[in-house]
Formats: structure tokens, sequence, C-alpha cells
């Protein structure tokens, strides 16, 4: 068997998730294993690479297939020289990434930002196939994001290109400050978090709603209770999805981009939140700039990560 392969590793702060795609980005073989950042990051790069051995062990392929290894990982990177400068959650701080796995697995191996790998493997092999432009948001716990022109990552001068959780969008008298510490950030109103925030604001309040019942609201019960009519529950997501479209109105300016992405747990609400985001697209983008242009959901969920993270290698 002569195929070339590439391996992807999504690396988490409880496991760490293999990969083997082909060059076309269809997901051959998955592993999964124990991170160990209690055992410090020497142990962890070194799970790395035992995993990324014993992934093509298990596989019918060897490893002179392999053409290289891409990794993603959250955290603030030197991208261009795979060192993580600081990884919270793992507790990584100026760690030379690429440089150690290249030693230890003696192939080429690419690392980069987790939000632009994902964005990659939509674009890749999901929701953005055959697609050269496109913008992916991931609505979670914050708001991530990834921006691929020409069918490559738009990093940026320090890599911080694709942060659409942090664009301002939200006006000075309705802000409140997100956890980067500025005012008014997308990620406070769009994200998990965020719905959650403003629904127990209204809960506080004494808003005549539903979700008062609610002992412990998650972003999904203020999605539930909004498509059975809740009116609190539709406000608040009326609100999440009007700065969603807003911020896509700014970004298809400056990028046109041909397709929009959104993954992520809040996604889930499917068509009654899509709709809204369209709407508000529809209503604030000049005409040229949304002529063709669709935003669609994601469609690889958990394995974007390790599928982008492989199409590292492919599209470097």
């Amino acid at each position: 068997m002569s195929e070339k392969i590439v391996i992807g590793v999504d690396i988490g702060g409880t496991t760490i998730k293999l990969g083997i795609c082909s060059s076309e980005g269809e997901l051959l073989h998955t592993y999964e294993g124990p991170t160990g950042v209690e055992n410090g990051s020497d142990i962890v790069c070194q799970n790395i690479a035992d995993y990324a051995r014993l992934i093509v062990e298990q596989s019918p392929f060897s490893w002179d297939q392999v053409e290289g290894v891409g990794v993603g990982i959250a955290g603030f990177l030197d991208i261009p020289k795979g060192i993580v400068k600081l990884s919270v959650n793992l507790y990584f701080n100026n760690v030379p990434l690429k440089e150690i796995l290249e030693e230890k697995l003696q192939t080429k191996v690419l690392v980069n930002n987790d939000a632009n790998v994902a964005a990659l493997g939509e674009a890749w092999a999901g929701a953005g196939r055959g697609i050269s432009d496109c913008v992916c948001y991931t609505l979670g716990t914050g708001v991530g994001g990834g921006v691929i022109i020409n069918g490559k990552i738009v990093e940026g001068f320090r890599g911080m290109a694709g942060e659409l959780g942090h664009m301002s969008v939200v006006p000075d008298l309705e802000a409140i400050q997100c956890n980067c510490g500025k005012m008014g950030c997308l990620e406070t109103v769009s994200s998990a978090t965020g719905i959650i925030r403003m629904a127990k604001d209204a809960v506080e309040r004494g808003d005549r709603t539903s979700l008062s019942f609610v002992p412990d609201i998650m972003a999904k019960d203020v999605l539930d209770a909004a498509k059975a009519g809740d009116e609190v529950a539709i406000r608040i997501v009326n609100r999440a999805a009007f700065y969603l479209g807003k911020s896509m109105a700014a970004v298809a300016v400056i990028l046109n981009p041909q397709r929009f992405i959104i993954g992520g747990g809040v996604s889930k609400a499917g068509e009654f939140l899509f709709e809204q985001i369209r709407e508000v697209f529809s209503k604030l983008t000049p005409e040229m700039a949304q002529e063709g242009v669709e935003i669609l959901p994601a469609i690889l969920g958990n394995n974007a990560g390790v599928v982008g993270a492989a199409g590292l290698i492919i599209r470097s």
C-alpha cells in the first residue's frame, strides 16, 4: 500500500485525539488517549509522539507512508516556529512543540491554533469542501473563529487573525466587559456563556419566563424555550443572532468569503437560529458583498480539529 497519509492531532486538556486522513481529507482511522497534563509538558509531548506511532500501528498503513503530522492546540503560539508560548489548560510555557515532535517522529510537523485548525477542517473536508474562501465561527463557551482565504488559514501578523469572538459589535450603552478585558465583544452575547448570562439576568430582574423554573440554566434550555414560544428566550436568541449577523456583515465587506460556516453547541439550534442570522446579514450587507454568499452549519462536529490538523500538512 503506497498511498500517502497524514496524521492530525487535536490536543485537549483531558484527551488527545488523533486521526489518519487521506490526502483528500477522508478520515480513515482514529485514536484517543489521555493528555497527561498532570505529569508535565515533557510527558504530554511524549504521549503525542507515542499515540502517533500507535495509531499507525493499529491501521493498515506503515510509518513510511506518513507525509507529516499536524497539531492543533489552544493557546498563544509562534505559529511559524511551532512554539507554544502559553497554553493555560496544558501548563505549556514556551514549549517548542514542533521541534520536539519532529525529533521524536522524524517527519514534518506543523502546529497551529485549535480554532484555526477546526476552521481548516470544515473548509477542507466539511461544509466548505470545494470552497476556497470561507469564514468559520464556533459558538461554544466562547466564540472561536478561523478565516480561510485561497484555501489557506489567515494567521495575521501575530497569529491573531480570525479572533471573531472579540469583534466589538455591541453598542456602548448595552456593552459589558468581555473576558479579554474589552467591552462589547461578540462573545459576550452570542456564545453559550453569553446566552446563559442574559437568561439569568432576565430571571433575576423578575421577567416572566419559563426559565425561572429551570434550576441550572444552560444555553440549550434558552434555545428550547425560545422554540416553544417563550418571549424572553426569543428576545435573547434574537439578540445573539443579530450580533452574529452584524459581525458577518462586517467580515463580508473586508474578506468577501463565499461561505460562512457555524459550528459549536449553540449552532445545534438549527434553522431557528440560522434563519435569523441570514435575515440580519441580508439587511446589513451591501448587495454585491452578499451575492452568492451562504451561511451554513458545520458538519464535522468533534472531528473538525483532527481533520483540520491533518489538513495543515496538505494545505501548507
